[in-house]
C-alpha cells in the first residue's frame, strides 16, 4: 500500500512540474514579447532624437512604430495574465483527479499573431 501511495505521490509531482514548466513557458514568451515591443518604442524615440540632433526631416514618420511597440507590450501583459489563469485551472483539474485539455490559449496567441503578422505586411508594403 505503501508503495502505491509513493508511485501515485511521484506521479501527481510530475504532473505538477509540468503544468509549472508550461506556464514558465507562456512566461518567457509574455516576456519577449514585452521587451521586444520595448525594443521597438524605444528605438523609435532613439531616431527621433538622431533626427532631431542632425537637424534633419529623415523619412516622414507616422509613428506606427511606438503604437505596435505599445500593443506588443499590452499582448505580452495579457498572456502572462491567462497563462496564469490556465496554469491554475490545471492545477486545480490535477488535484481533483480530472484533467479536460485545453487549447484556447494557445488558440488566442496564434489568432493575435497571425492579426498582427497581417498589419506587419502590410505596413511593410506600405512602406517599400
Amino acid at each position: 500500500m505503501t508503495a502505491l501511495k509513493e508511485k501515485n505521490a511521484i506521479e501527481r509531482s510530475r504532473e505538477h512540474l509540468a503544468n509549472e514548466r508550461t506556464f514558465l513557458a507562456w512566461v518567457r514568451t509574455s516576456i519577449a514579447l514585452m521587451g521586444f515591443g520595448f525594443v521597438i518604442v524605444k528605438f523609435s524615440l532613439f531616431l527621433k532624437e538622431l533626427s532631431l540632433l542632425l537637424e534633419t526631416r529623415g523619412v516622414p514618420s507616422k509613428g506606427y512604430s511606438s503604437i505596435v511597440g505599445v500593443i506588443m507590450v499590452a499582448i505580452g501583459v495579457i498572456i502572462i495574465l491567462l497563462a496564469f489563469l490556465q496554469y491554475k485551472k490545471n492545477d486545480n483539474q490535477i488535484k481533483n483527479n480530472y484533467f479536460a485539455p485545453s487549447s484556447k490559449l494557445a488558440l488566442l496567441v496564434t489568432f493575435i499573431l497571425i492579426i498582427g503578422g497581417i498589419f506587419l505586411i502590410f505596413y511593410l508594403l506600405s512602406t517599400i
